[in-house]
This record gives structure tokens, C-alpha cells and sequence, in this order.
């Protein structure tokens, strides 16, 4: 059995010789095949983070071989160890280009360093490739052969910018390095923010060497001010310092916003816990890769080559930067491999002249260098970091994650994509509108352990008060007054510094300040300068903001940012008035308008006709000669003006005209009345001035307040200067009035509202407020530009107006007279017209009209016996003929007549059956046809006339005793 054994040993050992000398010639004969590829790698090997990345690279080639075994080419890596000094890193790549004649060069690690390896690579033609370098600044050198296997750092400006629109601050303090580095991303994120409305307050500079004590001045100088967000902007070994003297000097209290951008960020992994704990609180940008199980593999690899090389050296942790190297080393295996299997040379340069004394004109230029970058650039795969695809030489910007630093450690709230915005979980196809919302984060834990947002801005110590500026005027101290009751002292009040302390007092914070008259160095008090040099006072930042009777201007915004204004808008015409009152002889006429006086004339006309007609036959007033008739009728129309009418009406019709008439009539006298009184009684306040262009036309002179803005709209309009007279106060203004402009005084005043109402107040019995009004915006308070608490206080203003406060201001400074009307309210007394009783007449001529036509018919209806009577060849004219004869009989069935005398004792008329058919109807019919009485003013048959004949006629037929009879005949 231990000889079998023994044998068996001996043949596994010749198989096992065997298997190792194959392997062992197949490698030599595949490394005999190779082509290799001399890559400089330019990195500080003395720094954790060059070995990190040293590790990233060599494991990233190890794992593409053996994935690709059949590749004929091999990079071979020529490392130079290069610390920041930008010499020495110049110096290492120029011996690599020169001695080695590498075909690339990946690093250096920093952007300064980069710099000046983009123009060695860029005259030998050999690409530089860097994971790190990430200023934008690099990519206005423009060289085609500067890859940058990273992101650039503009692209995480728009997810910063998009923090600061979701919490709404206005003011942003960048806090950035002073290198290469810190200063390219600057003005990109000053575009990002004015797109979002905010701007940058001040920049922040640190040196890459300053002192513990330099920062601390730094950071004392950001706490004296009001903004209170911060974006940091460097690498860890300058921010971790930051952070500390900033816990130090309570700026990581509440109440402060800091944001960090990616340069810390994506190195938390090698920052300890004490750093982490200084910055508990912060918002952090970071690049987000995703996870897989290819990234878990190369870190287990990478964890223990990295151990094995660096024992010493404990808890190093892989972040982006490093798996951009391994993506870039990556690349250029699968760039050289497409390159082809040629070898890779450099071609010598002309050095004969003698004057070429230094190395850089000595060193080759590479012949695979433009091929080799063509082949990168079109390089595409799916990397450790992402999706690798180079477009104009760099990775384009992707994801960002949004960290909250707590305790220790950091907790993701959320994502910010460039389509999508701001998100709290991360869907790349998700197709919703772009998110600016602080509601799509997290909970977020901000500095001083509250949950609360920060809102960017607060008054900088508790010893500090805002310093605001107040104008100083003569006149109008209403608005402000600043009087001083001893030398040391000074009292400023008016009704623009009520509505400033009814506003602070609105706000939900206290705001200390101390108010300082802008003349307070000039012995008698006055202004040193126009409002205009008073805003610039604000705009140089040597006060906090200007409270008073300041106009927004167009041109004054552009240096302030002014509030919502506190009063109205405009800038007014004042003009005397005067007394129209019509004193003339005809004054009488003028309450009417022309047509109501003849449409009443008319209709006194037809109420008088109408009610002749209804009364002729049945009221013995009115009858008896034509002349009388008409008088009477007129008269009894007139009269009802003043009710004096004397004839009785005794038709019911009649009296139903009269009754509307009467209505009519007595709404006329009361209003003809009134408005007569008004203009013979009232006082008729009527402007000297309507329109301005006559006072363009006669020359008038006209005033403006001093020092007001309204001087430029009166030149605009056209006034010469030696029209223009200036006032300070209402008095001296009521002065240039009574001069008027014959004695160097003015016709009329220009200036704003408020101004104008309260000298309304003072003299509203001799001057009013005309159009036109012109365009202006009130009066508000200035702010320097960008300032926070100018939108708060606007909001604060709002709430004052729309509460009872305002009025009480307004009541105490501008109280007018309890005898004084309103100044913007002229009285008249406009004439009477048709328009306003054209219903009254309607109304009257439909009764009118209507009772006439009843009248008739009842009239035709009871003589329709007689008309069928006659003879039916008859024209027309001559049946209307012998109707208006018989309308012109006295009606002696009426009630009022009884044997052809008026009663005058009875009310009703006897019954019709005490009549008999053979005795009165009979009466009744002769004494129709009868010949009139001529002095009664009737119509007589035997007067010659055509129609005598048929009269004649009648009169036989009416001899007959009745109708009735008539048929018997007949039949």
C-alpha cells in the first residue's frame, strides 16, 4: 500500500510540472507578443490619497487584462511621485515626455497642478488625463488634449442654486480657496443664483495658507453681517478647519445656513468623526454613482491591495474620485487597444540652432497622440462611477445626492437630477415637472439642533442696530419732523416715521435701529442734498436703509431695492377755485335743458286737449264760444302746475288723465325747484384751470416742491424754467397763490398726493385738486440692494394697511377741519334733462292716448244707429262731418244735465226707466239733430254750405219718433 501511494504521489507531482511549464511558456510567448504602452502617472505617492488612487489604477488594469487576455497592447505605468508644487510637477512630466516618451499621462491631482501639464501635452501631443482636476477654468485653455475623466464643478451649481430657491433666500456668502481651484466655479455660481432671484452678498477668500488666527477674522467678518448662508467651496484639509474656528465663534448655532459643495463632500469617507461633529448640521453636494455588484467586487480587491501595500495605514474608505481613476485607467486600455498593434513612437524635434538651450524645445513630439485622444473621446462604457462617456473632453453632470451631516456621519434627503430637479427618492424616468420645493427633501437637521429653516438673514449682534437714514425737510413736517430739543438730542417723528414703527412692530422678530437725520451736521437743519444723493447714501452701504417721504424712482431702484409703497400713487394739479354762480337774468331757465322745456310745453298742450275732448259734452265749463274753449283748456292745464284750477272734471277718464298729469307735473315743479334754488343759493365751486395746456398757452407760472422729482415732469411737459417757482412749505405755496402769476406768483402747483391732500386739509375753501394725474409710485422705504428684510418688511406693510392701524395714523397727522368738504369733490348744479323724464311722459301720453281712444269707441258705439243711417255712398270726410256736429251736441243723458240745465244739486242722474222710449229717446234724438245754438258756438246746417242737404236729410229722418218704429215702417 505505501509503494502504491508513493507512486501515485510522484505521478501528480510530474502532472502537476507539467501543468506550470505550459502555463509558464504560454505567458513567456504572450509577453513576447505585447505591445507595451508607456503611461506616465503623475501623483503625490506620499499623500493618502495618491496611494488611494495608485491602488484604484493598478487593480483597474490587472482586472482589464485579465477580462482581456487576447489585447495586444499593455500599458506600463512610469510613476513620479509629485507633491503640489506646481515646479516640481511640471519637472516630473517633462521627464516622463522627454526620457520615457510616454504616450499619456494620467494626473496630476490638483487643477493649479493641471494647468501647466495641458500645455506640455498639448506641444508633444500626449493627452493628459485627469480624475481630479475639476475647475472650470481648465476648459478655457481649450486643448483637445486635456481629458477630464470627472465632472466639471459647474454642474453642481444648479443643484445649489436650487437649495437656495427652495428655502427662498436671497443672499448667499460663497466661503471658496484661493487657488485654481476655489475661484472657477465663482462666477458660475453668481449666474446660478441671479437665475433664481438670489445674488451674492460678499466672497469669501481663504488662502491655501492661512492661519488659524487669519480665519478667524474671516469668519468674524461674516458674523458681523446679515447674511447667514454660506457655500463652501474647497478640499478637506482647509474646510475641516473652517468648520472648527466656525463652532468656535458660534456661527454653527441657529440660524445659519452652510453648504458644501462636492470637494468636501465626496471625501466624508476619509474625514474622522471630531470633523464630522463640527459640522453637524450642513447640507452637503455629492456625486451619486450607483450601486452594483461589479463596485462591491472591485472594493473588496482594491481593500486588500491597498492593505497589503499600506499596512500601516487603517480605515481608508473608496469614494468617486477614486473609481474615476479606475474608470480612467480603464479607458485609455480600451483607447491604446484600439490604436492599433503598431509601436508607439515620438518623433524628435529640430534642435539645430544653437540658441536652443533648454529642454522644452528638446523633447519629441508623440505619433499615436492624436489617435490615442480620438480614441478616448470616443471611449463609451458602463463604469464603476457610471455611464463613462467623454463629450468636449469631460464627463458630463449627472445625479447629485443631497446630505444632511448628523452626528458622525451624513443622511441622504434627498436627490437633485437636471431634469427633475429636486426629489426625495431617485427615479430616473420619472418625467415630472422640474421640483424646486424644499417639501421634495428630507427632514433636515440644521445647525443648533433645530428642525427649523434658517431664513437667511438676521441682524448680525445683539448690540447692533440698523442705522437709518431720515431726510430732513422744512416744510410739510407732517410727513418728517426733526426738531432738536437740546444740542445732544435730537426728536424725529411725522406721520412716515409712525408707519416705520407700526411696521417694525409687524414684523415677527425684533429689529433694533437708531434713526439719524441726513442734515444733522448743518446748524440749521437743512439738507445737505436732493433725495437722490440721500438713496445713494443707502446704495454706498453707509446706512442700513432710508425711511421718510422717499418717492420709488426708476433711477433710484437701480441702486436700492425699495418696499411696497405705504401710500397712494400720483403726482396732482392744485388750482384755485372760484364762484360760478349764475347770477343773470335768465338764470330761471337754466334748470331745464331746452328739450325738457318744449317736450313740457307740448304735453301741457295735449293734457289740455285731451281733457276737452273728455269734458265737451258732458261739463258746461267747457263749452260756450271756441275761443273760451281753448282758453279754458289751456288754462286748466297751466294751473295744475300750482294746483289753482277751478273747473270741475266730472268724466272718469278725464279725471284718470288729471290724476297722472298732476303726478307728472308736481315732479317737475319739485325738481325745477330745487335745482333753481341750488344754482341762485349754493355756492359753486368751479376751478380757475382744467387742463394744463392752457397754462402752457398763457404763460401762467406754476410750482413744484423743492428738491421734488416733479421738476422733470414739468420740463417734460414743456414749462420753460423761468415759469417754475419752488415751495417748501403750504403756507409759502398759499403766498405764490395769492401773488398769482402777474406778481411773480403761480396759477397752479404741481406735486404728489400725500403732499397736495394736506395742504388741501389747511385751505380746502380756495384751491382743489384737478387732472390730469400723473404717473408715480408713492412712497416707501429703501433698502440696500438685495437686502432681506426689505421683503419682510413689505409684508409687514400689508398687514399694516389692511388693519385699522394705517387709519389711525392717518387720523392723527392728517386730521382736517370738520368744516372743510372734500377737496377732490366739486359742487354743481347741472341742468334738468329730457333723459331723466322721459319716463313720466311716456307714462302720461299712454294714459292720455289711451282714454281718448276708449272715449271714442264708447262715443262711436253709442251713435252707431245714426251711422248706419246714412247714406252709405257717404264719403268718409262727410260721415267724420256729421259725427263731430253730434259731439258738438250737449250730452243730455249725462248725469250732469237734466232738461238741458247743469245740475248742480244732484250727484247721480235719474234712472234711465222713467223715460219712455216714445218720450225722451225721442227728445234726446231731435235735440242731437237739431241746428245748433250759435251761442253755444255751434255748427248751423243752413249755412250754404255742400253738406246742408244732408243735414237737412237727417234732420227729417230724426223727426221719426224712434228708431224702433222705423223697422216697423219698414216691414
Amino acid at each position: 500500500m505505501a509503494k502504491k501511494a508513493s507512486c501515485s504521489s510522484s505521478l501528480f507531482t510530474l502532472f502537476f510540472l507539467f501543468l506550470f511549464s505550459k502555463t509558464t511558456f504560454l505567458a513567456m510567448a504572450q509577453d513576447n507578443t505585447t505591445i507595451p504602452v508607456h503611461v506616465g502617472l503623475v501623483l503625490d505617492f506620499d499623500d493618502l490619497y495618491g496611494k488611494r488612487d495608485l491602488s484604484c489604477i493598478e487593480v483597474a488594469l490587472s482586472d482589464f487584462y485579465a477580462s482581456n487576455p487576447n489585447y495586444k497592447t499593455r500599458l506600463v505605468l512610469d510613476k513620479r511621485s509629485s507633491p503640489s508644487d506646481v515646479v516640481v510637477t511640471a519637472s516630473a512630466a517633462l521627464d516622463l515626455i522627454k526620457n520615457v516618451q510616454v504616450q499619456a499621462i494620467i494626473g496630476p491631482a490638483s487643477s493649479m497642478q493641471a494647468k501647466f501639464l495641458i500645455s506640455l501635452g498639448e506641444k508633444a501631443q500626449v493627452p493628459i488625463i485627469s480624475y481630479s482636476a475639476t475647475s472650470p477654468s481648465l476648459t478655457s485653455i481649450r486643448s483637445s488634449y486635456f481629458i477630464r475623466a470627472a465632472q466639471n464643478d459647474s454642474s453642481q451649481v444648479k443643484a445649489i442654486s436650487a437649495i437656495i430657491q427652495a428655502f427662498g433666500w436671497r443672499e448667499v456668502v460663497p466661503i471658496y480657496v484661493d487657488d485654481e481651484f476655489g475661484e472657477g466655479v465663482i462666477p458660475y455660481i453668481s449666474d446660478a443664483l441671479q437665475e433664481v432671484g438670489a445674488r451674492i452678498a460678499y466672497r469669501s477668500v481663504i488662502s491655501p495658507a492661512a492661519t488659524d488666527d487669519q480665519i478667524v477674522v474671516e469668519l468674524e467678518k461674516l458674523k458681523a453681517m446679515q447674511t447667514r448662508v454660506f457655500v463652501v467651496h474647497m478640499l478637506p484639509s482647509l474646510g475641516l478647519r473652517i468648520f472648527d474656528k466656525a463652532k468656535e465663534i458660534g456661527m454653527m448655532e441657529a440660524g445659519y445656513a452652510w453648504i458644501m459643495t462636492d470637494g468636501m463632500t465626496n471625501m466624508f469617507s476619509s474625514i474622522n468623526s471630531s470633523g464630522m461633529e463640527n459640522m453637524k448640521g450642513v447640507l452637503g453636494i455629492k456625486t451619486y454613482y450607483p450601486k452594483s455588484k461589479g463596485l462591491e467586487y472591485f472594493r473588496v480587491r482594491w481593500k486588500r491591495k491597498f492593505q497589503q501595500e499600506n499596512p500601516t495605514v487603517q480605515n481608508v474608505k473608496l469614494d468617486v474620485f477614486g473609481l474615476w481613476a479606475r474608470d480612467a485607467a480603464w479607458a485609455l486600455a480600451m483607447a491604446a487597444e484600439r490604436v492599433g498593434d503598431t509601436n508607439f513612437s515620438f518623433e524628435k524635434t529640430n534642435t539645430s540652432r544653437k540658441s536652443s538651450t533648454t529642454d522644452l524645445e528638446r523633447f519629441g513630439v508623440s505619433q499615436n497622440g492624436p489617435q490615442l485622444v480620438q480614441e478616448l473621446s470616443g471611449t463609451n462604457f458602463k463604469g464603476l462611477s457610471g455611464d463613462f462617456d467623454l463629450f468636449n473632453g469631460q464627463l458630463q453632470s449627472s445625479t447629485f445626492e443631497i446630505v444632511n451631516v448628523i452626528g458622525s456621519g451624513e443622511k441622504l434627503i434627498g436627490f437633485w437630477t437636471p431634469k427633475n430637479g429636486l426629489a426625495r427618492n431617485l427615479n430616473l424616468r420619472n418625467t415630472s415637472k422640474y421640483s424646486i420645493s424644499n417639501a421634495s427633501l428630507g427632514s433636515i437637521l440644521w445647525p443648533g439642533d433645530t428642525t427649523s429653516a434658517p431664513k437667511g438673514w438676521q441682524i448680525p449682534t445683539p448690540g447692533t442696530k440698523l442705522r437709518i437714514l431720515v431726510p430732513v425737510k422744512q416744510g410739510f413736517s407732517e410727513f418728517v419732523n426733526v426738531t432738536y430739543p437740546t444740542t445732544n438730542t435730537t426728536k424725529i417723528s411725522g406721520y412716515c416715521i409712525s408707519v416705520f414703527e407700526a411696521v417694525i412692530a409687524a414684523l415677527p422678530y425684533d429689529v433694533p435701529y437708531e434713526l439719524f437725520p441726513y442734515a444733522y451736521a448743518m446748524p440749521n437743519g437743512s439738507s445737505t442734498g436732493s433725495y437722490n444723493d440721500l438713496v445713494n447714501e443707502v446704495y454706498l452701504k453707509n446706512y442700513d436703509a432710508a425711511v421718510g417721504d422717499i418717492t420709488i424712482r426708476a433711477n433710484r431702484s437701480l441702486y436700492v431695492d425699495f418696499t411696497l409703497p405705504y401710500t397712494e400713487s400720483g403726482v396732482s394739479m392744485i388750482v384755485p377755485i372760484k364762484d360760478n354762480k349764475s347770477k343773470n337774468a335768465w338764470v330761471f331757465l337754466k334748470p331745464l335743458t331746452w328739450d325738457l322745456w318744449v317736450t313740457s310745453g307740448c304735453f301741457f298742450i295735449f293734457i289740455g286737449f285731451v281733457v276737452w275732448v273728455l269734458e265737451h259734452r258732458i261739463n258746461e265749463d267747457f263749452r260756450g264760444p271756441p275761443h273760451h274753449q281753448i282758453g279754458t283748456s289751456f288754462w286748466f292745464s297751466f294751473s295744475i302746475m300750482v294746483f289753482s284750477h277751478r273747473e270741475r272734471v266730472v268724466s272718469n277718464l278725464a279725471r284718470f288723465v288729471v290724476i297722472i298729469w298732476c303726478f307728472v307735473v308736481l315732479i317737475l315743479t319739485q325738481s325745477y325747484t330745487a335745482s333753481l334754488t341750488s344754482l341762485l343759493t349754493v355756492q359753486q365751486l368751479q376751478p380757475t384751470v382744467t387742463d394744463v395746456n392752457l397754462l402752457l398757452k398763457h404763460g401762467d407760472n406754476v410750482a413744484y416742491q423743492s428738491g421734488s422729482f416733479v421738476l422733470g415732469i414739468l420740463k417734460q411737459l414743456g414749462f420753460p424754467d423761468e415759469k417754475l417757482k419752488t415751495f417748501r412749505s403750504p403756507e409759502e405755496l398759499n403766498q405764490l397763490f395769492q401773488n398769482g402769476s402777474k406778481k411773480d406768483g403761480i396759477s397752479a402747483a404741481f406735486d404728489e398726493n400725500p403732499y397736495m391732500e394736506l395742504f388741501l386739509a389747511q385751505y380746502c375753501s380756495k384751491y382743489t385738486m384737478v387732472e390730469p394725474t400723473f404717473k408715480a409710485d408713492g412712497f416707501a422705504f429703501a433698502f440696500p440692494k438685495g437686502s432681506p428684510l426689505a421683503r419682510d418688511v413689505s409684508r409687514a406693510i400689508l398687514n399694516v394697511n389692511e388693519g385699522n392701524r394705517m387709519k389711525e395714523i392717518e387720523k392723527k397727522w392728517f386730521n382736517k377741519e370738520s368744516s372743510c368738504p372734500d377737496p377732490n369733490s366739486l359742487v354743481s348744479s347741472n341742468s334738468l334733462s329730457l333723459e331723466s323724464f322721459w319716463g313720466l311722459f311716456l307714462i302720461a301720453g299712454l294714459a292720455s292716448t289711451l282714454a281718448l281712444l276708449i272715449y271714442a269707441a264708447m262715443f262711436l258705439y253709442e251713435h252707431k244707429e245714426i251711422l248706419s243711417q246714412l247714406d252709405p255712398e257717404a264719403s268718409l270726410w262727410r260721415k267724420f262731418c256729421v259725427m263731430l256736429r253730434i259731439y258738438d251736441k250737449k250730452d243730455l243723458k249725462s248725469f250732469t244735465f237734466k232738461n238741458g240745465e247743469l245740475e248742480v244739486n244732484t250727484i247721480f242722474p235719474p234712472s234711465p226707466s222713467v223715460y219712455s222710449n216714445n218720450t225722451e229717446s225721442h227728445i234726446v234724438f231731435d235735440e242731437q239733430m237739431r241746428t245748433p245754438s250759435t251761442e253755444h258756438g255751434g255748427f248751423s246746417p243752413s249755412d250754404g254750405s255742400p253738406n246742408g242737404r244732408e243735414m237737412e236729410s237727417v234732420i227729417e229722418i230724426s223727426e221719426r219718433p224712434t228708431p224702433h218704429e222705423i223697422a216697423q215702417e219698414s216691414n
